[in-house]
């Protein structure tokens, strides 16, 4: 069969690599894909937001399967655009993918239906913001209530912090359109993890439990990113956390999702919050998480092409998901000045060493070929330098290890990724 993958980053090459593992896949496309991605797919060069493009070209292609990677397209109807074309595609339609679209949204159907959550306010005005944060408790978090590419979110210390946040949000529009509502948050404290799934729009599989490293510098400190790296399984997920979450968020979340008259087909990643009074829902994403996708799918031992089929079809429930006993690691390399200015078009050395060498793997997120066929820099998360290892210790160990084999002119990363496993 043939497949399509929409998007550009090392999640849709994450994704590229586990569909190349199916005997049931012959060709693999991704559009726009990058250069990492290019080594195991037909790159196309079609935006993700480029529907009617997308279609034409899944439809001359006879492509068998689109499987979208990326939250903007989601939001937007790129499946309802290929299910309308009579196309297979992979991910909720624009009703459903609402769950990640709109803030606001997700936490007035978690209060409606009794899902554990933080305490929240909404806003269309900023006025009656600020007025609102004259009497808060601090510390506070205020969310950009659309996609901000994962940034929209911040933590105020104080009411002036707070204040700063509503203008930079909702009056100077720093996240664009994202900021014309509000959702003003209790701050929880606890350690955070992310549980990916697979739905059907009836039945949920839930994945290996992930955490992740959003600020940009060591010790959790700079601005938030994309993403600077993460681990699986999370030592901090027990069973008892799996039980309370499967009895009142996994399914009930699905659930509520189907009586809202928004079926979820496709991936609900839970974003959860461990608190002393137990777990909360922090957020919901309608895909794969990057870079989650990059230790969640390297242990995964099922056919992922199977699996996306089952939920297409509606049988997710003959499905059980297996992931192997071991333990991932992926550290993101960045260009030197992520998240906020850097430069493009260095030189990438010593991607060669990978080669050959199992359970090391390396994901391209913002890279490009030049005209002599050089591997480039072409983006601010640049590669995903992912290693697996008997245990966390090891797999952390094998990663660093790994990074260390690559450089370019200002490369950087974090060196903590993965030091929580150190205190569980």
């Amino acid at each position: 069969m043939k497949v399509l993958i929409v998007g550009s980053g090392g999640r849709e090459h994450a994704i590229a690599w586990k569909v190349a593992q199916s005997p049931k896949v012959d060709k693999i496309y991704c559009a726009p894909g990058n250069a990492g991605i290019g080594q195991i797919a037909e790159c196309v060069p079609i935006g993700a937001m480029e529907f009617d493009k997308l279609v034409d070209f899944a439809k001359k292609e006879a492509i068998d399967l689109t499987i979208i990677g990326m939250d903007d397209p989601l939001v937007g109807g790129v499946v309802d655009a290929f299910e309308a074309a009579g196309l297979r595609v992979f991910g909720p339609r624009k009703n459903a993918a609402i769950l990640e679209g709109s803030k606001a949204f997700s936490k007035d159907l978690m209060k409606k239906y009794n899902i554990p959550t933080a305490a929240y306010e909404t806003f269309d005005d900023a006025e009656a913001a600020m007025k609102y944060l004259e009497t808060s408790e601090y510390p506070i978090v205020l969310k950009a209530d659309g996609l901000a590419l994962g940034k929209g979110v911040l933590i105020c210390q104080t009411k002036e912090e707070a204040m700063d946040g509503v203008k930079e949000i909702m009056l100077d529009k720093k996240f664009g359109s994202a900021g014309n509502r509000l959702v003003v948050e209790e701050f929880l404290t606890g350690r955070e993890v992310s549980v990916l799934s697979f739905v059907d729009g009836k039945t949920i599989r839930t994945m290996t439990s992930a955490q992740d490293h959003k600020r940009a510098l060591d010790g959790d400190q700079g601005l938030n990113t994309g993403g600077m790296g993460t681990f699986s399984p999370s030592p901090f997920y027990t069973e008892e956390v799996d039980d309370f979450c499967r009895k009142y968020v996994y399914q009930a979340t699905v659930d509520a999702m189907k009586a809202e008259g928004r079926e979820f087909k496709g991936i609900i990643f839970f974003g959860l919050i461990l608190t002393e009074k137990g777990p909360r829902v922090l957020e919901y994403n309608a895909r794969f998480g990057d870079p989650e996708a990059q230790v969640v799918l390297p242990r995964m031992e099922n056919d992922i092409v199977e699996v996306i089929e089952a939920c297409i079809d509606g049988r997710l429930s003959e499905v059980e998901l297996s992931f192997a006993d071991n333990a991932c690691v992926c550290v993101v390399l960045a260009s030197g000045g992520y998240p906020v200015s850097y430069k493009k078009g260095y030189p990438i050395s010593g991607l060669e060493k990978f080669e050959g060498k199992e359970g090391y793997y390396v994901f391209h997120a913002g890279t490009k070929l030049s005209e002599d066929g050089k591997m480039l820099t072409n983006g601010g998360r640049v590669l995903g330098v992912t290693a697996i290892g008997k245990d966390l210790k090891s797999a952390r160990a094998n990663a660093y290890e790994a990074a260390g084999w690559i450089s370019w002119e200002g490369m950087y990363c974090r060196s903590d990724i993965g030091k929580a496993i150190d205190e569980a």
